[in-house]
């Protein structure tokens, strides 16, 4: 049976899927020095006997990746699923310096859009099965999503350059997590991402 854990991390989103296979996955973190300990610990003792840790990432918001130096010191994050951006900030923060160098590490960045594969994210071989972990969103061409690419380089705004993620297995419960996108920039590409009928839904407190 998986395990999924939603952290009270403030404004922002983190949690945690202990898959019923040899994968360990994390979505967004916003921790600090006042809660990163009790944490991270859980994360340790939840991972320890699997093989395969992923850490992704919806988009480059500070409640999205606070703190992520804090985890990265202990967990050496070694698989970091993000979209592929050149964010920028006015004030420019320690989890924001780790963020943009593990986005830019071509040795553990994976870079997701919509329908993108990978072997055991939603990808089984013989050793060991998929994650059941699917990218809805974004399509790279799609003129809404380049528009809020452009806000998110020039720093003016972050929200819509989010991901959409999806967990599903086994025609068990669904979650699917949304990021911070926006209700107008939703409505703009609703005939371009399907959205199947989902248990939980992680989203923007503006919804």
């Amino acid at each position: 049976m998986s395990i999924i854990k939603s952290f009270s991390v403030g404004n922002g989103d983190m949690c945690y899927i202990k898959h019923n296979s040899d994968n360990f996955t994390i979505i967004d973190c916003n921790i600090n020095t006042g809660n990163a300990k009790g944490i991270i610990e859980e994360i340790k003792e939840q991972s320890a006997q699997k093989s395969i840790m992923r850490f992704i990432s919806t988009h480059p918001d500070e409640d999205h990746f606070g703190g992520i130096h804090l985890l990265d010191d202990e967990i050496k994050i070694h698989n970091f699923y993000v979209i592929k951006n050149k964010a920028i900030k006015k004030d420019i923060t320690v989890s924001f310096e780790r963020y943009c160098s593990l986005r830019d590490d071509c040795d553990k960045a994976f870079y997701i859009s919509k329908g993108c594969t990978r072997k055991w994210m939603n990808k089984s071989d013989e050793n060991r099965s998929s994650s059941g972990i699917s990218v809805l969103w974004p399509e790279l061409n799609n003129p809404f999503f380049i528009e809020a690419l452009s806000a998110c380089e020039t720093g003016e705004s972050y929200n819509n350059a989010s991901a959409v993620i999806r967990y599903s297995l086994n025609n068990g419960a669904s979650i699917m997590w949304l990021g911070d996108l926006e209700t107008e920039f939703m409505e703009n590409i609703a005939n371009d991402i399907h959205l199947e009928k989902t248990t939980i839904v992680f989203c923007s407190t503006s919804w």
